[in-house]
């Protein structure tokens, strides 16, 4: 490094950080908040500190409110912003359609079951066609087996057949 090279400091690099942000944007609002933000950080206490920078107001944003200097007092708490559902229900909105009204079926597989294949479709008693859709194959030599397909975790669903000890992951196809 040469000798009229001075070493960039973290405070050298926030500073230039800023002053590129402030050339892009080049608004006069910008400037000021420029000012703002350099206030912000110089405050020692990381809660003010937070505060300070969350009243700094962006370009484009709206402008500050109350005639108070957003840089050196605390701002007040964002209002929160309500959502159409109450917040006990957030997340569970899709897991009420989904919510199982029967967590099983039972049926049998007419005549001669010899067993499965990763793909293979098996039609039931009742109509249903289900399809195979985990890797997994089994031999058997079954005459008209009942058939349990239960409700599995994220929407799956396990087939159980009388007389066999694997349960193949199924969909249904009709």
């Amino acid at each position: 490094m040469s000798e009229s090279a001075s070493p960039k400091t973290p405070h050298t690099v926030a500073r230039l950080v800023v002053a590129l942000v402030v050339a892009t944007l080049g608004t006069d609002r910008a400037a000021a908040d420029t000012s703002a933000m350099l206030r912000c950080r110089q405050l020692a206490d990381p809660a003010a500190r937070l505060a300070c920078y969350d009243a700094v107001v962006l370009p484009g944003g709206p402008a500050p409110t109350g005639g108070r200097d957003s840089a050196t007092s605390p701002a007040a708490p964002a209002p929160v912003v309500s959502s159409p559902k109450p917040p006990e229900k957030f997340g569970l909105e899709s897991r009420k359609a989904l919510a199982p009204e029967v967590p099983f079926i039972e049926s049998s597989i007419p005549g001669r079951f010899d067993g499965w294949v990763p793909g293979q479709r098996i039609r039931m008693a009742n109509g249903q066609l289900w399809e195979v859709t985990d890797g997994s194959q089994a031999a058997y030599r079954l005459s008209d087996p009942k058939v349990k397909i239960s409700r599995g975790f994220s929407g799956s669903f396990f087939m159980e057949i009388q007389g066999v000890s694997q349960t193949p992951r199924v969909r249904r196809v009709e």
